[in-house]
This record gives structure tokens, C-alpha cells and sequence, in this order.
């Protein structure tokens, strides 16, 4: 009976085999994200990006503003330039947009961003933020190579400019294969590689945001090896010194 069973499921993964290389054929190569958790600026520019254009429509309910503070900025320098949707440095990043009326207009309601960098990965986010392109199929006018059908709207379009989608045929090691690449037809108001630093910059800052203390526990973690090498040589020598009448 059991080996009955096993013939049943070999043939079943037998069957199923090329579809998993057809599936993992067609996912995206995704790009390197030049991320710098120790980059405090970088993660400042890509709070003010973040605040400016995200956070009218996502909300980053499980980071507090003062949070901020540990990239250098003064409570003040962020009331000024960070707080549009609160009074209190010490609130959430919530917006004021109701979740029934977001799911109204846009399908579903836009999810929450805190983790969203530990959920998808920066390289994920880095790859999307950039892979957009139009398609007038689509109820926004938009898609995206990273996250086909998406249904969020391309808010950075006017900085990157509008891409299309080619399509060509190559020969790979298993026939024709289809290369899918993205070409700028309308330039933004930022060059391709401004463009690609303000997305790094942001993807730096959703990072920083699904972990703020990650920094620090690097740190600390290195703190805690020297300290255990130097115990290391400390017990070395007493062990040496123990033991040098027995040898």
C-alpha cells in the first residue's frame, strides 16, 4: 500500500515539475537595492519622500514620528518638515483617510507600510518603486513588472516619467524565451539615475522603519564579539597559567 502511495505522488510531482519551471521562469530579476541602514541621510530624504508622497493614502501606524530623533533630527526639525498629518511628535504615522472609503476608491484599502520592508524585502521594493509602465488596460493607466495588475497608481510618474513595456524573443537553454524590459518614453522632471537615489533613499528609510533599532543591535552585537575575544584571550592565559606546573 505505502509504496503504492509513493508511485502515486512521484507521478503527481512528475506532472506537476514543469509547471513549477514555467512559474519560476517567469518571475522577476530583481534589482540590487543600494541600501545604507548607517546612511542617516539617506534615511532622512527618504522620510521627506515618504511623508510627501505615501503616507496620504498609507499609513505607518506602528512608527511613531520622535522615532526620528535617532537619525540626528531635533523634535523640532520635525514638526517643521515631517508632520503634516498630526500635531504631536509622539503620535503614529496615520493618515486621515477613512479605510471603507479607500477601499471605495481604490478596491481595497492601501496597506499599512511599517513592515512592509521586512514583509516583501528591499530589494522587492526597490525593483517595483522602479518597474512601473503604462497600460491603458488597466482602470489607473498603470502596471508594473514587479506586481503585475497593481492596483496603485504610479504616484512618482511625474519625477520618473512614463515607460513602456517591450516584449522580445530570445533562444535560451530550453528554446524561445520571452525578455520583458522596460524602456522610458517620456522623460521625468529627474534623470534615471536621480530617480533610482531618490527611490534607494526611500526604500533606506521603509528599512529603517520596519526596524528602527537595527542599527543599534548591529552594533551592539559587534560590541558583545570583541568582548567575548578579549574574554576568549583573558581565559586563554588563566588556563595557561592553571596548568603550566602539570605540563
Amino acid at each position: 500500500m505505502r509504496i503504492e502511495t509513493m508511485i502515486r505522488l512521484s507521478f503527481l510531482l512528475f506532472l506537476l515539475l514543469p509547471a513549477a519551471v514555467q512559474a519560476a521562469s517567469e518571475e522577476v530579476m530583481l534589482d540590487r537595492a543600494p541600501i545604507d541602514i548607517r546612511d542617516a541621510a539617506s534615511i532622512q530624504r527618504g522620510a521627506q519622500v515618504f511623508v510627501n508622497y505615501c503616507l496620504n493614502c498609507h499609513s505607518a501606524q506602528y512608527m511613531r514620528y520622535n522615532r526620528l530623533t535617532d537619525l540626528g533630527l531635533s523634535e523640532q526639525q520635525i514638526r517643521d518638515n515631517l508632520m503634516f498629518a498630526t500635531a504631536k511628535v509622539g503620535d503614529t504615522m496615520t493618515v486621515a483617510m477613512p479605510a471603507h472609503a479607500a477601499a471605495q476608491w481604490f478596491g481595497a484599502a492601501p496597506p499599512d507600510l511599517s513592515v512592509i520592508a521586512r514583509a516583501r524585502g528591499a530589494d522587492w521594493l526597490y525593483t517595483y518603486l522602479r518597474g512601473y509602465y503604462r497600460d491603458e488596460a488597466r482602470p489607473t493607466g498603470w502596471n508594473n513588472i514587479a506586481f503585475p495588475s497593481v492596483g496603485m497608481p504610479h504616484v512618482l510618474w511625474e519625477l520618473q516619467g512614463q515607460q513602456v513595456l517591450q516584449v522580445s524573443e530570445r533562444e535560451g537553454p530550453h528554446g524561445k524565451e520571452e525578455v520583458r524590459s522596460l524602456v522610458l518614453e517620456t522623460p521625468g522632471s529627474m534623470s534615471p539615475t536621480e530617480y533610482n537615489r531618490l527611490v534607494a533613499d526611500l526604500v533606506n528609510y521603509l528599512v529603517f522603519m520596519g526596524e528602527p533599532v537595527r542599527a543599534q543591535r548591529a552594533q551592539m552585537g559587534y560590541m558583545v564579539l570583541l568582548g567575548l575575544a578579549v574574554l576568549f584571550v583573558l581565559v586563554y592565559l588563566l588556563k595557561k597559567d592553571y596548568w603550566k606546573d602539570v605540563h
